[in-house]
């Protein structure tokens, strides 16, 4: 009998080890035809590996979750725009800092020195530097010096409109990832050949197969379609490699002030025990714990008080912050993100209404989706790249969605909102009942100029998407693919991915 059940229990670890080793499989074999994968002989489907996404230049991981969104504040302005509801949004990416007066003429240089033949397009990427100018003060000298002065070079760029912030991103995603193809060496860049004109590298461009100007480097990829050892580099990298990185963008309304909460800190067995007024734990806005040489030193740049936009002098100065500041004052608060609520307001990406708290989703909130597909010829290939040398969209139309559920028209921003609507335009005047419209774009966060009740993440403003200020300015994003915990060994509520518990080796 005992012999019996020593023979039993070696038959359960033989058979647990093999449930291991079946629910695992092999890596190199496809679990559903056996065949293997990146092998010429069964056609060379390509199973390449993947350790996750790069965090790209400038960016911090926020790891996403649900969060109260709205305003903690007192609504003084009896706007009542932002109630608090429960929303979940995804792992993203943000910029560490504002987008300074560096990165921004970078961006101008390169256009420049692209298109020399149009200078309008450089010409429309200028910030406006009137934008500082005030009928009742003397600002000049900003007018003059701020953008292009080397004294501000790390001072966040002000004078920028929704439109040039959403191209300045659009472009900061095709230098990244030209950038990546050189470094790991698979294409070979070239300024004098590959930066000139609708020859410049768009990321779009490249994946459709429309880059002409390949410069081979020294590290291609394997093509295991080919049984010719020879045959089998490979200069044009697919999406299913993985190699490029998403796109850079604005970030959404929801991104934005869950990154501004930065609740991580506050968070104990998925309760939070404090839910901030600002991105820090206490009610006022000066540091009363910590270093002694800290105490009382006020954490952002606003306006303290009227006419007091940076303390006394003598040695005394606080904030010190007459306008802005450079991108890398102040404490960064949980998520190491730097003026989160002072400084400069930031665009984000989402088309304003005061009602959007009760007619958006609770998973990725956003109002402003205007949806598109490329334009193809008769014969179904791309069209034309542009003047820019991206490919060209259109909208979609009921035509391409038939039997589709989830939409059926292109512009999307009145969804629900269709009562205030009449064949898509708002029925309000615009600049004489209201300034919502289409064009509104959120803004959130407290600027050098405003009053510290805008520090709170949860409120909120708007402005037309083609006007600036000198107190705005903007940040990028970019969404986190896959999961949302980030590269580390931390899984799913540390549950092994095969669905076997590696303690007792049994199937969950």
């Amino acid at each position: 009998m005992k012999m019996k059940l020593i023979a039993n229990k070696s038959w359960i670890v033989v058979a647990s080890i093999a449930i291991v080793f079946a629910s695992c499989g092999n890596k190199d074999k496809s679990r559903t035809t056996g065949q293997a994968y990146n092998n010429p002989k069964w056609g060379g489907f390509a199973n390449p590996k993947y350790k996750g996404q790069e965090t790209g230049p400038g960016l911090v991981l926020v790891e996403g979750g649900s969060f109260n969104m709205g305003s903690t504040e007192n609504d003084v302005r009896f706007d009542n725009n932002n109630v608090e509801r429960t929303v979940t949004v995804n792992s993203f990416y943000m910029d560490e800092t504002e987008v300074s007066n560096l990165h921004y003429k970078e961006y101008i240089e390169w256009l420049m020195r692209t298109f020399p033949d149009n200078t309008d397009v450089y010409k429309g990427a200028l910030p406006d530097t009137n934008c500082w100018r005030s009928k009742l003060g003397y600002n000049e000298p900003f007018v003059e010096y701020y953008f292009r002065h080397p004294a501000y070079k790390d001072y966040p760029v002000v004078g920028v409109n929704w439109q040039q912030s959403a191209e300045f991103a659009a472009w900061r995603t095709d230098r990244v990832n030209e950038m990546i193809l050189d470094r790991e060496g698979i294409i070979k860049y070239k300024i004098e050949t590959d930066a000139l004109d609708a020859n410049n590298f768009n990321t779009r461009t490249y994946l459709a197969g429309q880059y002409a100007f390949i410069q081979k480097g020294k590290k291609p990829l394997k093509n295991y379609s080919k049984k010719s050892k020879k045959d089998q580099k490979r200069y044009e990298v697919r999406m299913e490699d993985g190699i490029l990185l998403p796109d850079y963008r604005l970030p959404t309304e929801a991104e934005w002030e869950f990154a501004a909460q930065a609740n991580i800190g506050n968070t104990q067995f998925e309760n939070i025990d404090q839910k901030r007024i600002f991105a820090w734990d206490d009610y006022t806005i000066r540091i009363k714990e910590g270093k002694e040489k800290d105490r009382g030193k006020i954490r952002l740049n606003v306006l303290r008080a009227k006419g007091d936009n940076g303390g006394v002098a003598g040695g005394t100065l606080n904030d010190a912050g007459f306008i802005t500041t450079p991108v890398y004052s102040y404490w960064p608060n949980a998520y190491g993100l730097y003026n989160m609520s002072g400084n400069v307001s930031e665009w984000t990406m989402d088309v304003y209404r005061p009602l959007s708290l009760e007619d958006m989703d609770a998973f990725m909130p956003f109002r402003g989706n205007v949806y598109k597909t490329l334009v193809l010829d008769e014969n179904g290939a791309y069209a034309e790249k542009d003047s820019l040398g991206r490919l060209q969209f259109r909208d979609v139309t009921a035509s391409d969605n038939v039997n589709r559920r989830n939409y059926t028209k292109a512009d999307n921003i009145g969804f629900k909102d269709e009562d205030n609507y009449n064949n898509g335009e708002m029925t309000y005047e615009y600049g004489v009942t209201s300034m919502v419209n289409n064009k509104a774009r959120v803004i959130k966060g407290g600027s050098w100029n405003d009053r510290v009740y805008w520090a709170s993440p949860g409120t909120r403003r708007y402005l037309d998407e083609k006007q600036d200020l000198s107190t705005l300015g903007f940040r990028c994003a970019m969404i986190r693919i896959g999961a949302p915990v980030g590269n580390s060994k931390k899984k799913y509520n540390n549950l092994p991915t095969s669905g076997i518990d590696k303690k007792t080796k049994k199937r969950r």
